[in-house]
């Protein structure tokens, strides 16, 4: 898989119309950066501690230049960027998932539901539970 292949699985994996806060996008390619590379062709990203934990440039271009591609949704809701599949963005992104070794496609499915039921503090304080590393830079303080 490529970068643009794995935005697309990631985000497909929480299921039809799923929508992603900044903070889930950047949490959920981190985790599968760290759990998952070797399975999935990893890793595609070099996440840094920031403001709120691991974080990318990257995984915003990437979106960028899937929407651009109309394959993902980004909305601006005033106070943060929703991203999300369009519906041709999701049927890739299905594919995608179904060329993935069960075991790793079950993993994706289940991390995208994992991270999108959290709130915004325990996504955070999950990470730097697991990953106390990259809380160095954090503003957090939840």
């Amino acid at each position: 898989m490529n970068r643009s292949e794995i935005l697309l699985a990631g985000l497909a994996a929480g299921g039809e119309n799923a929508t992603y806060t900044p903070v889930q996008v950047q949490k959920l390619f981190f985790m599968l950066d760290r759990e998952a590379a070797a399975v999935l062709g990893g890793p595609f990203f070099k996440f840094v501690p920031y403001d709120y934990g691991p974080f990318d440039q990257a995984v915003y271009a990437g979106l960028d230049e899937l929407a651009q591609r109309n394959l993902a949704t980004i909305q601006n809701t005033g106070r943060y960027r929703v991203y999300g599949l369009s519906q041709t963005g999701q049927m890739e992104g299905r594919r995608l998932l179904e060329t993935m070794q069960p075991t790793a496609k079950d993993y994706v499915v289940n991390l995208a539901n994992w991270i999108r039921q959290l709130s915004f503090q325990q996504l955070v304080a999950s990470i730097y539970n697991k990953y106390p590393e990259m809380k160095a830079n954090s503003v957090f303080r939840g």
